[in-house]
């Protein structure tokens, strides 16, 4: 038996292997001590073995296969050309392992199939796994996940995300039963429906406490996830994709990166380490340097009615509210009247902007903003020069089902990655442009890899020819966000919807992976377009000061006080930002479950911001006491509630914290906590506190 350790300050994974066997997971969870005996604990695991079942039990390997009476799903799937199906025999014949990196090889020589597994630290607290297939002869894959690791026996419960359009990221729950859990993406981008992520929570665990588990599969397209108890009940987890489906046979192929990570306080635990990872590996360190500027984007204010005099005269508004950069969203280019025609042809419209962008782009600059602009080139329109000239550069057939009266550009194809280049390059290079809203607005026809990879290498060479210029993801709103694109990416667009009801939850759902330093949020209209809800200003601008702020609405329809309430939160927000937005984002278990409540604490844990959003009507008559967490227990803490200005008045009681500062104990607050005023639904307290 060989066996390997590795481990950070939270976590062991021990891997094992029998007889040169395919090697397997034999331990993932809390730090073991340093003098364990790994055979032992190897050893000390081997299940029972009874009627009705094989003579031993096929491993729950790193790449489980067919041919060995595998009694689940297997890690690969592949045929050979001719269409027979591979079912490998592997033998180890290398391994490479360093400190915190492993690395094991196997091969199949008689039908010429080697594979790799890589586990190697990402930072501490979260671990990256990958697997790569090599064929001496081309192939067919039709499944290949990354490396499979066993689900604990205490961990009962299933989190997983799902959505849709405008609601992203809702949890759902589930358990192990003798079915798998299949959730498979076949939209071609990563998806409103089927997030790759997963937490897997034993009985009782919550946001601080707990013993939980986390993987998230940082890929763009169409990808499968896989939690399976076997007969036997033991359990296996698996994410992947099928590489180069659509590009035939092949030699070489790849999973993209799995990101794992273990914790025993909680979900807070893993999320803490998986934002620190964005945060420090993801993000160029450059241009994340800068202070994060206050968006104003034009979307929800004109749509596709662009007049210069009229976006002067919004930037103008925008930047005496606080705006630090100026988006021009769609419209601008080809003929571009309405979301029928013209994607693809890349030029500006003449009509509306005969001088050119510059005389706009200088006045963004005049007031002290930076100008930033919308582009959609995956797309295509039917209605478009581009169309008319290379029909055969869409990607899929012709007969095929339009989505948003568009059709999908097949990226892949050389000529067409050198046609957006230039396109794109020409006018960053002619303009003085510091943004880039990339957007994705329809589903692939098919879940294709080719076009995953080739929008990587896109904004790959973007990145390189343009390093100053940031670029946001955004696809229909939180329709591809994932660790693969983020990096190219140095912002997401989280939803289409600027409905603070709806953002509160779907922030405080996407934190479990996702730092405040690249999640968008904006303040919207006083009607929200696609709920139909009102909300108040203070409502609208607190939840957009949790992540990186900004504005999209029309500045002429605000109220005199309206303007003042915005420009108070976004100057607290400019004050705050050097170190809230490189904060921890805590959730905090609420007895109530109206209240949405956050705690973003400092790395230097000497301040902190609680963001506790009131949601809905409460089910008791008074508000309870909110539980802290993260602090120090001895230390004594400074509160004050910072926007008590917003107090109503059903709230009648006479509170301390209605007053004045309050100074309390580390471990008075994170054992009895802050009791809070009385408020309606659809509002936010906002509490600040540091540490004496």
């Amino acid at each position: 038996m060989q066996t390997w350790r590795l481990d950070d300050s939270t976590q062991t994974i021990v891997v094992a292997a029998v007889d040169s066997a395919m090697a397997f997971v034999a331990y993932w969870g809390a730090l073991l001590p340093g003098h364990e005996n790994l055979n032992q604990l190897v050893a000390a695991q081997v299940r029972d073995v009874t009627g009705g079942m094989m003579d031993k039990h096929a491993l729950v390997s790193l790449c489980p296969v067919e041919g060995d009476a595998f009694p689940g799903q297997p890690a690969l799937l592949a045929s050979d050309a001719k269409g027979v199906a591979l079912m490998p025999n592997f033998v180890l014949q290398d391994v490479h392992c360093q400190h915190q990196f492993l690395k094991l090889s196997y091969t199949d020589v008689d039908i010429g199939l080697t594979y790799s597994a890589s586990i190697n630290i990402a930072i501490e607290g979260v671990w990256q796994l990958s697997a790569d297939l090599k064929c001496v002869d081309k192939i067919q894959v039709h499944w290949l996940a990354a490396p499979v690791l066993p689900a604990a026996d205490k961990c009962e419960r299933i989190l997983e995300f799902g959505g849709k359009w405008c609601g992203e990221f809702k949890r759902h729950e589930r358990s192990f039963g003798p079915s798998a859990l299949v959730r498979e993406n076949r939209t071609g981008r990563t998806g409103h429906e089927h997030f790759p992520g997963l937490i897997m929570a034993a009985q009782g665990a919550s946001y601080c406490q707990g013993d939980v588990y986390a993987w998230h599969y940082a890929w763009s397209g169409g990808h499968k996830m896989v939690a399976e108890q076997l007969p036997d009940g033991r359990r296996q987890v698996q994410f992947g994709h099928v590489p180069h489906s659509y590009r035939g046979l092949a030699r070489n192929f790849s999973s993209a990166t799995q990101y794992i990570a273990f914790s025993a306080g909680g979900i807070n635990g893993v999320s803490v380490p998986l934002q620190k990872y964005v945060r420090e590996q993801l993000l160029p360190t450059k241009l994340m340097q800068k202070p994060r500027p206050v968006h104003y984007n034009c979307w929800e204010a004109i749509y596709f009615d662009h007049q210069v005099e009229l976006l002067k005269d919004l930037a103008q508004r925008a930047a005496s509210l606080g705006a630090e950069r100026f988006v021009l969203d769609d419209g601008w280019f080809g003929q571009r009247d309405d979301d029928t025609s013209s994607l693809g042809d890349w030029d500006l419209d003449v009509r509306k902007y005969p001088q050119g962008l510059a005389p706009l782009i200088e006045h963004v600059w005049s007031l002290g903003m930076g100008f930033g602009l919308w582009f959609e080139p995956e797309m295509v329109n039917e209605d478009s020069q581009l169309y008319r000239t290379h029909p055969d550069w869409v990607l899929g057939s012709a007969k095929q089902s339009r989505g948003r009266q568009q059709l999908v550009l097949n990226i892949a194809l050389t000529e067409v990655q050198a046609y957006l280049y230039k396109k794109v390059s020409l006018l960053l290079t002619n303009n003085a442009i510091e943004y880039i809203k990339w957007d994705h607005n329809r589903v692939l026809p098919f879940a294709d890899a080719a076009q995953t990879e080739a929008i990587y290498t896109l904004l790959g060479r973007l990145r390189v020819a343009f390093p100053k210029v940031e670029i946001e993801s955004c696809s229909s709103g939180g329709g591809r966000i994932d660790y693969g694109i983020l990096k190219h990416a140095q912002r997401v667009w989280l939803s289409d919807s600027n409905d603070a009801l709806e953002r509160l939850r779907i922030q405080h759902q996407a934190a479990t992976f996702l730092p405040a330093i690249v999640t968008g949020s904006h303040v919207g209209p006083r009607h929200c377009h696609t709920t139909g809800r009102v909300h108040s200003m203070a409502f609208r601008a607190w939840v957009a000061a949790q992540r990186h702020m900004g504005m999209e609405m029309d500045p002429r329809e605000l109220t005199t006080a309206e303007i003042s309430q915005l420009v108070t939160i976004v100057k607290w927000w400019k004050q705050q930002r050097s170190w809230l937005l490189q904060a921890d984002i805590l959730r905090l278990d609420s007895h109530d479950e109206a209240i949405l409540a956050e705690q973003h604490l400092a790395t230097t844990g000497d301040q902190f911001v609680v963001f506790a959003g009131v949601a809905d009507s409460s089910s008791q008559i008074s508000p309870r006491p909110l539980s802290l967490t993260g602090l120090d227990a001895e230390a004594q803490y400074q509160i004050n509630l910072v926007n008590r200005d917003e107090l109503v008045g059903l709230s009648r009681g006479e509170m301390a914290i209605k007053i004045d500062k309050l100074t309390l104990s580390g471990s008075y607050l994170m054992n009895y906590g802050v009791t809070l005023p009385w408020q309606f639904p659809d509002a936010m307290w906002v509490l600040q506190g540091k540490r004496l």
